[in-house]
């Protein structure tokens, strides 16, 4: 692991302004968010403020809040966050030289809405591929030192078989001393074993297990019972 634990110090800030109005973000300020294992997975529903959260992280971090590596900081268009300006990290015995000195730190940042922009700025051509080609083709060539790697729903251009082909890439950078931070709505990724589960909402953060997560509970009810939810949707 990179990083044993992340916070932020804020001396006054607005509960009624964002993001400081997010309950995962107040938790942030507050108790910081220790990390367990070398994936960890942050889910909850739309607006909840997995992606604030993840991008923050990364900001912290130094990567380009825009997406891209270590090597592309704020070269993006996208501002950077009032959130990570102030975050900071304790870390790992791993991570220490890494955090010690800018030249170190290795890492990677893949938002779902800019992912091809900041891959072809990383020399990967998104015109010769698919969308989801694009993600697995960052894992593939890109995704392969020691480092912190901050993914934001990266299922969202994936298949099924391709889904689980990026579970293969997770593990494997893993266990080469990686570290994966994931906000994600998949129950395929989540299930990845060994990985940190911490779902957000209107009760801030807190660890779970796949087994208990509310989204594995939905797609469980819905595949069996279409239905059963179709009826509160349809005319």
């Amino acid at each position: 692991m990179i990083i044993e634990r992340a916070y932020a110090h804020r001396g006054s800030y607005d509960e009624g302004e964002w993001p400081w109005s997010v309950p995962c973000v107040r938790e942030l300020l507050r108790d910081g968010l220790r990390f367990t294992a070398p994936v960890t997975f942050v889910v909850g529903e739309n607006g909840s403020g997995k992606s604030t959260l993840v991008e923050a992280l990364a900001e912290g971090f130094g990567l380009d809040p825009w997406g891209g590596s270590h090597e592309w900081r704020y070269a993006g268009h996208r501002a950077k966050s009032v959130l990570g300006a102030h975050v900071r990290f304790d870390a790992a015995p791993r991570g220490r030289r890494m955090l010690a000195s800018w030249p170190a730190r290795q890492g990677f940042f893949l938002r779902a809405e800019t992912a091809l922009d900041a891959l072809g700025r990383e020399g990967l051509d998104p015109d010769a591929r698919s969308h989801g080609e694009g993600f697995l083709a960052a894992f593939r060539d890109k995704f392969l030192r020691p480092g912190l790697y901050v993914l934001d729903e990266p299922e969202a251009a994936l298949s099924f078989s391709s889904c689980l082909e990026l579970i293969g890439h997770i593990d494997r950078l893993a266990r080469a001393g990686a570290q994966v931070i994931c906000a994600t709505h998949s129950p395929l990724l989540t299930a990845l074993p060994g990985a940190d589960i911490i779902e957000v909402g209107e009760h801030g953060m807190r660890r779970t297990t796949w087994q208990d997560l509310a989204l594995v509970d939905h797609w469980r009810r819905y595949l069996a019972d279409p239905g059963a939810y179709l009826r509160h949707v349809l005319e």
